[in-house]
C-alpha cells in the first residue's frame, strides 16, 4: 500500500498547488464571507462543530455518504484543497481516518488539529481526566497535543487493542466538543462566549444520553450482545452489556479479512447458545460471515440491530446516539 500511496500522494499535492493557484487565498485564512472554516473528516465531528459554531462558522465535512469507508477513503485533490485552507481540523485518528494525517502532512497546514481518539480514557497513555465532568477536557485529556492545539501525527496508525470508534463514547465526545468549542473561542475571541454557550447546550444533550444508558443498565445491565465489528461496543459498555463475540471474528470482518473457520463455527455456538439477546451489525458493511451470523440470529429469534458510522440524514449527533440508546432499551425490555 506504502509503495502505491506515495506517488499518489505526490501527484495530489501537485494538482492541491494547481487548484490554489487558480483559486488563491492562503492556509487557515477566513472564507470570502470573513467566515473561519472548520473541516472534519466525517460529518459526525462536522456536525458536533455546527453544533457549537452555529451559523458563525463555515463547516465542511470531507465523507459525508454511508458508501465511503474512511478506513479505505482516498482523498482528491480538492479534498486537499479544502484542508489546506482550514482554520481548525478534526479528525477521529486511531487509524480510523489515515486520509486525514495524509493531507495535513501533504499541505503542511498550521490549523490547530483536534484528535478526537486522543479524548478517549482508552487511549495509551491517557488516564488523566475525571469521568466526572467535561471541564477539564481541554487541560489533561490532550496527551499528545500542546497549547497550540499542533498534534504529533506520527502515532496515528491503526493501535492494537484499542476500539477507534471513539464517537460511540458520549464521555469522550462531551471532552472533544468542550476543545472545538475552545479552539474557536481561540481563533475568533469576540465569540467566544457563544461558542461557549453551544458547548454548554450539546454537553446537557450528552448528558440525556448518559442518563438514558445509565437507566438501560439498571434495567438490562449484564446482557450479553454479539457485534459483527467493534463498532457500537462503548456505547453498548456504558449500557452495561457484555460483548459476546470473539475478538477474531470482528476483528477479521473489521479489517475485511476472511474470518477463520474455526472462529466462525465459535460464533454460530455463541448466537445459538441462548445467551445473546442482541445481534449489532454495521449498516455500511457487509460480507459472507456477516450474512451468516445474521441468518443465524434470525433463526434463533435473536433481534437484529443496524448501527452506522455517519450521522443519518435529517440526524444530528445527538438524535441519533438517543435513537441508537432507544433501539437498545427497545430492543432489550421485550
Amino acid at each position: 500500500m506504502t509503495s502505491r500511496f506515495l506517488p499518489a500522494a505526490a501527484l495530489v499535492a501537485a494538482s492541491v498547488l494547481a487548484l490554489a493557484g487558480c483559486a488563491g487565498g492562503a492556509t487557515g485564512e477566513q472564507t470570502g464571507d470573513g467566515k473561519l472554516q472548520v473541516v472534519a473528516s466525517t460529518n459526525v465531528y462536522g456536525d458536533i462543530a455546527a453544533a457549537i459554531a452555529g451559523d458563525l462558522v463555515d463547516v465542511q465535512s470531507i465523507i459525508t455518504s454511508v458508501a465511503q469507508d474512511p478506513h479505505s477513503y482516498e482523498a482528491s485533490a480538492r479534498d486537499q484543497l479544502t484542508v489546506s485552507r482550514a482554520s481548525l481540523i478534526i479528525e477521529n485518528g486511531g487509524g480510523y481516518d489515515a486520509f486525514m494525517d495524509a493531507m495535513i502532512e501533504g499541505t503542511g497546514t498550521e490549523a490547530p488539529v483536534i484528535t478526537a481518539v486522543e479524548f478517549s480514557h482508552d487511549w495509551p497513555g491517557n488516564a488523566g481526566h475525571d469521568a466526572a465532568d467535561h471541564d477539564d477536557a481541554t487541560d489533561d485529556a490532550t496527551p499528545e497535543s500542546d497549547a497550540t492545539g499542533d498534534h504529533d501525527h506520527d502515532g496515528h496508525d491503526h493501535i492494537e487493542g484499542f476500539n477507534e470508534h471513539v464517537w460511540y463514547d458520549p464521555h469522550t465526545i462531551a471532552h472533544v466538543a468542550e476543545d472545538i468549542a475552545h479552539e474557536l473561542g481561540e481563533l475568533d475571541a469576540a465569540n467566544a462566549a457563544t461558542y461557549q454557550a453551544n458547548y454548554e447546550t450539546f454537553a446537557a444533550g450528552i448528558d440525556g444520553i448518559e442518563t438514558s444508558l445509565d437507566e438501560l443498565k439498571t434495567r438490562v445491565g449484564g446482557q450479553k450482545v454479539f457485534v459483527t465489528e467493534p463498532v457500537p461496543l462503548y456505547l453498548t459498555a456504558a449500557a452495561g452489556l457484555e460483548n459476546a463475540t470473539p475478538a477474531a471474528f470482528s476483528e477479521a470482518v473489521e479489517e475485511g479479512q476472511d474470518v477463520p473457520p474455526a472462529t466462525l463455527l465459535e460464533a454460530v455456538r455463541i448466537l445459538t447458545s441462548g445467551e445473546v439477546r442482541v445481534l449489532i451489525v454495521n449498516a455500511q458493511t457487509g460480507g459472507a460471515e456477516t450474512d451468516e451470523v445474521v441468518a443465524r440470529a434470525k433463526g434463533a429469534g435473536i433481534p437484529v440491530l443496524e448501527f452506522t458510522e455517519l450521522v443519518p440524514d435529517g440526524d444530528t449527533y445527538l438524535t441519533w446516539m438517543q435513537a441508537n440508546v432507544a433501539a437498545l432499551a427497545d430492543t432489550l425490555s421485550r
